[in-house]
Order: structure tokens, then sequence, then C-alpha cells
């Protein structure tokens, strides 16, 4: 139990370093998609005046798009880097606090989200047993990833890492079966298909934009090349960089280009109370 616990600590201090860090200019890149926040909307299916936790909430960006449809939001993040650069609302209320120990009565919600954030939580049952404890009868919708699910595109070819590191995530369907089994809760997964011109600059959301991957705050704000080797990052940058400038790039993906959105992985999580 003490070696758990300690794990645990760790886990907790390298997140909050990773996110004290990346987490300065994450709101300039890290901008809501608002095809997203309406996809959250419809997925919570409540009427304007319900009360959302948002857990993970980072800088605030789909917390404050919330709010301005009409729900009043209690963000949940514990990084103060993040918090500090979120745009205050009168429907937006701040908490320092994680998912594992979420500082709200029973019952106090009408719907959670969680916007790619459970792959940092470090005990996901717990997390999911407090989702379940502080909401009422309103759905849990979480933005997640399974990448093997993902069609493997270029990215993966400069940044190998990428994909190796995201084979370590849970699985959806043991993401899928732990929220069933914690929530006892209906649960489905939709796919997100990506958008080519996706403002919330995630992992792959500039899949048909590989300019974008050679600005350092752009990989500033994507805590998988926060958390990578750096020099090998940096190859693959300087690799990037001479193939988009010769042509190569444009030679060996430029088909990538006539698609619209693609399929790499992210999931929507909805669960809800069995009728």
């Amino acid at each position: 139990m003490v070696n758990i616990q300690l794990k645990i600590i760790c886990f907790i201090k390298t997140t909050m370093s990773i996110y004290n860090s990346i987490g300065q200019q994450y709101s300039k890149t890290r901008v809501p998609d608002i095809r997203i926040i309406n996809k959250l909307i419809d997925l919570l299916n409540l009427p304007k005046g319900s009360i959302i936790a948002d857990i993970g909430a980072g800088t605030g960006g789909y917390s404050l798009a919330l709010a301005n449809k009409g729900f009043i939001v209690n963000a949940i993040e514990p990084s103060l880097v993040m918090q500090n650069q979120a745009l205050k609302h009168p429907q937006v209320k701040w908490f320092a606090s994680y998912a594992e120990n979420l500082p709200l009565p029973n019952k106090s919600v009408d719907g959670v989200l969680s916007i790619l954030a459970i792959h940092h939580f470090t005990h996901l049952e717990k997390a999911f047993q407090e989702m379940q404890r502080i909401i009422r009868d309103g759905a849990i919708v979480l933005l997640s990833f399974d990448i093997r699910f993902a069609q493997k595109i270029w990215l993966y070819d400069y940044f190998p890492f990428l994909w190796k590191d995201a084979l370590q995530f849970l699985p959806l369907h043991e993401q899928v079966n732990l929220i069933k089994s914690t929530t006892k809760r209906c649960v489905e997964a939709i796919p997100l298909l990506l958008p080519h011109d996706v403002s919330d600059l995630f992992a792959a959301a500039a899949w048909r934009r590989p300019e974008l991957y050679l600005q350092p705050e752009v990989r500033a704000g994507i805590s998988s090349f926060a958390l990578g080797n750096q020099d090998l990052i940096e190859q693959g940058v300087k690799l990037l960089a001479v193939d988009l400038n010769s042509g190569k790039w444009s030679k060996k993906y430029g088909d990538i280009h006539d698609l619209t959105e693609i399929d790499l992985g992210y999931r929507f999580i909805r669960a809800t109370l069995v009728s």
C-alpha cells in the first residue's frame, strides 16, 4: 500500500510539473473547437441552467464555452498555472483538485465532462467512482483516445514515439468496461472524426497541417511532446522541416489533402443511467 501511495504521489508531482510547464501557453493553441462543443452539448442533452462538472478543465476553454451557452460549470483543475489563464465568467467556478477526490457534494451536478484528460488520472476506477458520486441523473461524457482505432498517418513516421507511447493507454473496451462496472451505467462510444481545420491543437489535430508541428508553441501544448525524448523530437522536427521545404513530404503524403476528416482514434464516451 505504501509503495502504491508513493507511486501516485510521484505521478501527481510529475503531472503537475508537466502542466505547470506546458500550461504557460496552453490557451494559445488549445482553442476549443465549436464542433466539439456542440457535440458535447448534444451528448449531455441537458437544458440551459444545468450544472456541469468539467474535470481536468485545463485553462477552461470548454468550461467557458459551455458557460457562454447558458450552463453553470464547476471547473476542476489542479494546475494553478493553467487556472490562471482562464477567462473569468460568472457561471464558472474553479476548484484546485483532482479527479480522484472531487471537492463537490454528492449528487450536486447534472452532468460530468472530461476532455482528453483521463490518461492523466492516477486512479481511473476512483475517478469514475467520484464522477458517479457527484452526478444526479444526467450523462457522464468523456473525450478519450485509443490509437488502436487510428489510421497510421505520416505523423508517426516522423515522431514514432507518439504511436508507441499511445499504445500504453488503456484500450477503449477496457475504458468502457471500467466505467460500466464502476458506475453501473449504460456506456457507448462514439467516434470523433477529426476535421482538417480543428482549432483545438491536441496531439493529432494538425494531421493535414504538418507545418504546425514545427512550431514550438504548438508542441508545447501537447503533453505527449512534453513527455517525449527531446532529442528524438528535435530529430523529427528537423526531418519534417527538410521534407516540407524540399517537397518530399508532399510527394509522399500529399494525398492526405484530399481528406476533410479522418479517424485518428478519438472517441466520445457517454455513460447514462439504465432506463
